[in-house]
């Protein structure tokens, strides 16, 4: 197959930023795919953040510190921003309004409001592909769950338990960074730049909300800043969410947690499902095994762990015997965005759509609200549902 070049900006030269640049150095690992990606733009308010990409993607024509010089740059046809959620309002407006496919991160917005703002946007430019990053789906594991579940061999579901869990804020003399201020991180707190990893799944298995109650912690309360000096920290460290969740008119309890304060853990996500014919589990943490039961009325019930071979919905030229991990979680997310631009419908899933950080946001949302009332609250997915 003929490649045809995608040429990408990036906005946004941190962690996340380097991760998806050396994800589309590695595209050439993928078979049967037609784009041929390059990083061409760099731009980020920090000189020294765009200095790694200098140095190490020769493909890099434009380092600009004002981002609107990257949006005028012609040979820029994508962009992944990568930028505090205060800004994404306004900087993913401008990127849609250059005409430029966008890979936005999460929460896609500060708040419910932002959101709309840019979903309007959205409406206005169809032309334009828009997206949000989500990677962990892109899973072996996590694909044979979904499969699994959407077999209709589990049966009616009794309940289903979906989380993301780090401890990188166990530390309270950690030095305070941006997403532990509500100013630049939101209300959400640890909802916002980790819940929609939690839903992506639970949302294209066809599920809905119906009900919320959440609760929400904010352990540690303030930390220090670069200078020493102890400032305020507001958001929410830790989030459990009982969502009372839907699938073809019957009602089972979802439970959903978002954690940054989770001892032991270091990046798990994980999502289990338990039917009355069977039930599937996956975690990150044991990122080839997927754990399976399955019985019948009277048989013995009992857990199986299946190792999973390397099984990509893009396939790469890696053989089957090794490892899936995170970096490849990149490659193949930004394989599903950058095929869909080019025209080609996703092999499984599509990156988070617009919609869906919709549904996210109205969630998240009356989380909020459940937590400062001490009560469920309803949530109104009529639309979801047409």
């Amino acid at each position: 197959m003929a490649r045809r070049p995608v040429r990408w900006g990036i906005i946004g030269c941190g962690l996340m930023g380097r991760e998806i640049a050396t994800a589309l150095l590695r595209y050439v690992h993928l078979t049967g795919t037609e784009a041929a990606p390059e990083v061409v733009a760099v731009s980020d308010i920090n000189p020294a953040s765009m200095r790694w990409f200098e140095e190490n993607l020769p493909s890099v024509r434009q380092a600009t510190r004002d981002y609107h010089e990257l949006l005028a740059n012609p040979e820029v046809d994508a962009v992944y921003c990568a930028v505090p959620h205060h800004l994404h309002q306004q900087m993913y407006i401008d990127i849609i309004r250059a005409n430029k496919a966008l890979l936005a991160e999460k929460p896609f917005g500060i708040d419910e409001a932002a959101n709309q703002a840019i979903l309007q946007e959205v409406s206005s430019h169809p032309q334009v592909l828009v997206r949000c990053s989500s990677e962990f789906p892109y899973f072996p594991g996590a694909v044979a769950l979904a499969e699994r579940v959407r077999s209709g061999q589990l049966g009616r579901i009794i309940e289903a338990e979906a989380g993301f869990w780090h401890a990188s804020d166990l530390d309270p003399n950690k030095v305070i960074n941006w997403k532990r201020q509500s100013l630049t991180n939101g209300a959400y707190g640890c909802l916002g730049d980790l819940g929609l990893h939690v839903v992506h799944v639970p949302m294209r298995l066809g599920w809905h909300f119906e009900t919320v109650y959440a609760q929400l912690s904010n352990i540690v309360r303030e930390r220090p800043s670069a200078d020493g000096a102890m400032v305020l920290c507001d958001t929410w460290d830790n989030a459990d969410l009982a969502v009372t969740a839907s699938d073809q008119g019957q009602t089972f309890p979802l439970r959903l947690s978002t954690k940054r304060i989770a001892p032991g853990q270091q990046n798990t996500w994980f999502i289990r499902v338990v039917g009355m014919n069977g039930a599937v589990a996956f975690s990150t943490k044991f990122p080839k095994t997927l754990e399976t039961l399955t019985y019948t009325p009277g048989s013995a019930q009992a857990w199986q762990q299946q190792d999973l071979p390397y099984r990509s919905v893009y396939p790469t030229i890696t053989g089957p015997i090794f490892e899936f991990g995170f970096s490849d979680a990149i490659l193949q997310m930004m394989a599903a965005f950058s095929e869909e631009f080019l025209g080609h419908p996703p092999a499984l899933w599509a990156c988070v759509t617009p919609e869906e950080t919709r549904r996210s946001h109205r969630l998240f949302t009356a989380a909020l609200a459940s937590h400062e009332s001490g009560c469920a609250v309803a949530l109104d997915e009529g639309s979801a549902h047409g």
